[in-house]
């Protein structure tokens, strides 16, 4: 089994903790199921959701590049 790490803001972290208690299960555990379902989703599925995502943070990522 290959594992993976993802850097996580703050506040990320904290949304990630909170769904986790939640729901009784570990953080990391919540991590590896949404990964699970985005994985099951069909490629104009994912390419929406990542389009919506680009297009929401567009103004952020031309402050970043510029």
């Amino acid at each position: 089994m290959a594992e993976i790490r993802i850097p996580l803001a703050d506040e990320q972290m904290a949304q990630l903790r909170g769904l986790a208690e939640r729901y009784g299960i570990a953080p990391e555990e919540i991590a590896r199921l949404s990964l699970e379902d985005l994985l099951s989703r069909s490629d104009e599925s994912i390419q929406a959701q990542i389009d919506h995502v680009i297009e929401k943070n567009k103004e952020l990522y031309q402050r970043l590049a510029g």
